[in-house]
């Protein structure tokens, strides 16, 4: 199993019209995510019928999200495509996200996408899947993880390890699945933070010396990792340690995203638009990335 892990998907008819055509949909549901209140997962129906029948996505997608007057930002879809609705977490940082954070319930979105492609979730078929996460990192792979959890698909996974960690308390996120996955019969959830805070008795530190601490197995396993850059690179490095090969290792890299549909440039990496040719890629393909990475 090589690069091959990952596989693009094709833009709907109606989206090929005018890829740059937003969707509109409206919040119907809005939960603060962490205790600075910089964080929150916004649920979206759709305004029209038609728009819901031509959107179909993959978990590790992501969309386009639009306001008017402020422009628009590439946001990973957070829901798992068994759930009804759509759902970004988003983090307050520039103006369009904080033009988002203004909204409220009821309000109106503009969505277009979704945009480049998934996780191999055919190649995790039958094998047991490790997730390593750290802070906002954890938004896109919630999408795979309650995929795999949901009964409709759980049979064709075996056993599911979660590693997860954030700054401090406060900031781990989707608190209410955390808790779902910690007492969950067939998955391992260990979790960790770099500053303990009053009350606090769980475990203190970063996310890659969880992994060395934990030190899963590779046999017969994947590994899914996602979370800030420094992160990333030192559980890639951990991972190699524990004998993981390049090609079971995933990631996404949504970084300088902004068009979604490889035109603007702004994502290139050697010969790669991470909007078109991911987000998702295996750590091989990392490996052939300039060291402009």
């Amino acid at each position: 199993m090589g690069a091959n892990l990952t596989h693009n998907t094709c833009l709907d008819d109606a989206a090929l019209k005018n890829p740059y055509m937003p969707r509109p949909m409206r919040i119907v549901k809005i939960t603060v995510e962490s205790s600075a209140r910089d964080t929150r997962t916004f649920e979206l129906d759709w305004v029209n019928l038609e728009d819901a029948k031509e959107f179909h996505y993959l978990p590790g997608q992501f969309a386009e999200l639009s306001i008017l007057g402020s422009g628009e930002t590439p946001i990973s879809i957070t829901s798992s495509p068994a759930q009804p609705n759509l759902q970004f977490c988003i983090k307050r940082m520039g103006a369009v996200t904080t033009a988002i954070h203004h909204l409220n319930e009821g309000d109106i979105i503009g969505v277009r996408g979704p945009y480049g492609n998934t996780f191999p979730i055919d190649a995790f078929r039958g094998k047991k899947v490790l997730f390593v996460a750290g802070g906002i990192g954890l938004a896109p792979l919630r999408s795979l993880i309650n995929y795999i959890l949901h009964e409709t698909y759980r049979a064709d996974y075996k056993d599911i390890t979660i590693l997860y960690g954030a700054r401090t308390p406060g900031d781990l996120l989707f608190k209410y699945d955390l808790q779902a996955w910690a007492v969950h019969p067939d998955v391992t959830y260990l979790e960790t933070v770099d500053r303990a805070t009053d009350g606090y008795t769980g475990r203190v530190g970063f996310v890659p010396a969880l992994l060395n601490e934990t030190a899963p197995m590779p046999d017969d396993t994947i590994a899914v990792t996602c979370g800030p850059p420094v992160m990333i690179k030192f559980v890639l490095k951990s991972l190699t340690a524990l004998g993981f090969p390049p090609e079971r290792i995933v990631t996404t890299l949504e970084m300088r995203m902004k068009c979604g549909i490889g035109k603007c440039g702004r994502c290139n990496i050697g010969k790669y638009y991470v909007c078109v040719d991911g987000p998702v890629f295996t750590y091989a393909q990392m490996l052939k990335m300039p060291k402009e990475y």
